[in-house]
């Protein structure tokens, strides 16, 4: 069969850049699924985008359908004739079903049964009759926001300027949002024109004669190339932030890099607030020496030519130098006052009408604070603990942290400082913070780390003290990260508070002050239930594979390190020789301990063979050092060598004996054994292959 390439383009007013990416994508996923799904063989895909264009070009696609020829199997033959040898209704609406009569009926002998059969055959349609479909495929794609324009019932991410849709040097005709498909594209705003598109390979090469490089891949390395040059150029070190490079990128479609100054007298000021301002406020790289201090230079990306470069420069600076000017003075507002002062000021900040203030949150945290301390014994620890909760959130109605949302937590640790804090309690007004988002890092402080466990369970006992709780992609207070972050603190410290444990705390200061509105036994449930999604979320980032982590999250989570270990210990032990033997052994005394309704006091007089008391016994060695052990590989070896004995135990053993003395007191050894094994985790959840 003879093939063409196919592209499609939808031309659209500039893209927000953070959906510039997930769009592309998301164009070449659905174009690929269809294209399966049609049965239309096709050959190498390449996706592009830029702030104004989704396009995605199909290499060797097949003019037609694949042909289908398959056999299909229907009644038994039994079914299928009556007793004078006609054909039933069962066969003939078999045959009708598949599109055949009762002449193409054969019969064909499964596992000593004969079976109607035919042999179906569909011939395949033409691609070209089938490409106008791709106009669902647009009109059904997804996006975070959309929009509405003129008087258009489609709603899409951004208004649809133009249309291409080409099959060969073929117009795919369709329209949507009254835009009909050609060959007509655009070029850059400003260094372009239209353009025509007589194929689809010239996609790309026609694009880049009017200044649109279409390819994100190749416009995000011509950025990284004039950066590295200009490093090279000047002795400058300019660190890449992967998520500013990947925004700049889809801001742009022909891109320059150059750089500008600003006033020495502006490094007096944290390098986190130069940096801030350069990054979230300009989309500006900063710029280090080779010992990693900051300079009084940024880079960015201009979207065009390096025409009149100088003049760009200056109109970046003028702009960067008014939020530095605005920085500078709050920053020197800012150490006027007294941290005592600030902290006034949070009675009057709500946080959440339901739950109260700033103030009010903050004396929770602490209280927290103190009872976590205690309960891991940081007596060293603890009072600087206790300080740092109870100032970490004074820098929130500072000029500073207003004006950058993004700088709390950096400006309290640096307010902290001038203000004479302990340098240990200003690191953990910071670190509370941490992690976050999903690749930071936990604290690396104790006193971080605990602030932090505090916040965080506080707020998470709060929201499910009033009834929010996260439901689909809606989770407008972060409870999913907030969650995460504990039990990534919780995994990394190893500290010994059991995860329920940790809930039954931070509900304490929802109950006491009257912000509980639901069944306290029903808030830690779901407090539990939603926990334990982020510990098997943490798992599948490990690899851990799935029937594993629901074995080690089967009954109470614990200690989550050692959750975290114990699933690590089966994923490695999974292929060893005997795995499968120890657990079905360990999953056979499981099974059958569910059946212990009254459970006895394991009584080895009522022994009736050497196997029960060997058995026995061993348990009880296993037991006591299972217990003792700390380690969880030599745990899990120490239940696995009760394999033996457990497999003599029930070649010579009737557990469900009649005599129901005798019946309670096996049943009730099943369940000794079993809850030790469950303490690791459920054996008989695992898969066995």
């Amino acid at each position: 069969m003879s093939k063409r390439d196919l592209l499609l383009e939808i031309g659209l007013e500039e893209l927000p850049a953070r959906f510039v990416t997930a769009s592309m994508k998301q164009l070449s996923d659905k174009v690929q699924q269809w294209l399966t799904e049609k049965a239309i063989e096709f050959g190498t895909v390449e996706a592009f985008s830029t702030p104004r264009r989704l396009a995605v070009l199909v290499k060797d696609v097949e003019e037609s359908q694949k042909d289908i020829e398959e056999e299909a199997k229907g009644p038994a033959k039994k079914i299928a004739l009556d007793s004078e040898g006609n054909w039933s209704k069962a066969a003939l609406g078999f045959v009708r079903g598949q599109g055949m009569t009762s002449e193409d009926i054969y019969f064909k002998e499964l596992k000593g049964v004969e079976y109607v059969h035919v042999n179906k055959f569909i011939k395949g349609q033409q691609t070209v009759q089938l490409l106008s479909e791709l106009a669902e495929i647009i009109s059904g794609m997804t996006f975070p926001k959309n929009m509405r324009w003129a008087n258009q019932e489609l709603r899409f991410v951004r208004p649809i300027k133009w249309l291409i849709a080409l099959f060969g040097n073929e117009i795919v005709p369709f329209s949507i949002a009254d835009v009909e498909t050609g060959r007509e594209t655009k070029g850059h705003r400003f260094l372009g024109n239209s353009a025509i598109i007589e194929q689809p390979e010239r996609y790309e090469d026609t694009l880049m004669e009017q200044f649109v490089m279409a390819d994100p891949d190749k416009r995000r390395q011509v950025i990284l190339d004039q950066i590295k040059e200009l490093e090279q150029e000047k002795g400058w070190i300019i660190p890449v932030d992967e998520d500013l490079l990947e925004e700049v990128n889809n801001l742009v479609e022909y891109p320059t890099v150059l750089f500008g100054h600003f006033e020495e007298e502006f490094l007096e000021l944290p390098a986190e607030v130069l940096i801030t301002s350069m990054k979230e406020h300009q989309r500006y790289f900063p710029v280090k020496d080779q010992e990693g201090n900051l300079l009084a230079y940024f880079v960015t990306v201009r979207n065009g030519d390096d025409r009149h470069l100088d003049k760009v420069s200056k109109g970046n600076e003028k702009v960067l130098r008014a939020r530095l000017s605005d920085a500078a003075f709050f920053y020197k507002e800012d150490q006027k006052k007294e941290i005592s002062d600030a902290l006034k000021k949070l009675d009057s900040i709500v946080y959440h009408e339901e739950i109260g203030t700033l103030a009010e949150k903050t004396a929770r945290v602490t209280e927290v604070t103190g009872a976590l301390a205690d309960a891991l014994n940081l007596k060293a620890e603890k009072e600087m603990a206790l300080r740092t909760a109870a100032i970490a959130k004074f820098d929130l109605v500072s000029n500073m942290v207003y004006e950058f949302p993004e700088l709390q937590g950096y400006m309290g640790e640096k307010y902290a400082l001038l203000k004479g804090e302990a340098k240990e309690v200003a690191a953990a007004i910071n670190e509370h913070y941490m992690p976050r988002h999903a690749d930071d890092d936990v604290p690396p402080s104790v006193i971080g780390a605990v602030v932090s466990l505090a916040e965080k369970i506080d707020t998470l006992s709060s929201f499910f003290a009033i009834g929010v709780i996260p439901t689909g992609s809606q989770d407008p207070y972060a409870l999913r990260r907030q969650a995460s972050g504990v039990v990534q603190i919780l995994a990394e410290k190893k500290w010994n508070i059991s995860l329920e444990e940790l809930i039954v705390l931070g509900l304490k200061g929802p109950e006491s002050k009257g912000i509980l509105k639901r069944d306290l036994e029903e808030v830690k449930a779901d407090m539990f239930t939603f926990f334990k999604a982020r510990v098997k979320h943490m798992l599948q980032e490990q690899q851990i594979r799935y029937d594993l982590i629901d074995a080690v999250l089967f009954n109470e989570i614990g200690y989550i390190h050692s959750i975290v270990e114990r699933a690590h210990v089966l994923d490695a032990k999974k292929e060893e020789a005997g795995f499968k033997e120890s657990l079905e052994a360990l999953s056979r005394v499981m099974n059958i301990a569910v059946k212990c309704d009254n459970q006895v006091t394991v009584d080895p007089a009522a022994f009736e063979n050497d196997q029960e008391n060997a058995l026995y016994v061993k348990y009880q060695k296993v037991a006591m050092r299972y217990m003792e052990s700390k380690d969880e590989n030599e745990r899990f070896e120490e239940l696995v060598s009760l394999q033996s004995e457990i497999e003599s135990y029930f070649e010579n053993t009737m557990v469900m004996a009649e005599d129901e003395a005798i019946r309670n007191n096996r049943l009730s050894l099943m369940k000794e054994i079993s809850d030790l094994v469950a303490g690791f985790a459920a054996m008989n959840k695992i898969i066995l292959t």
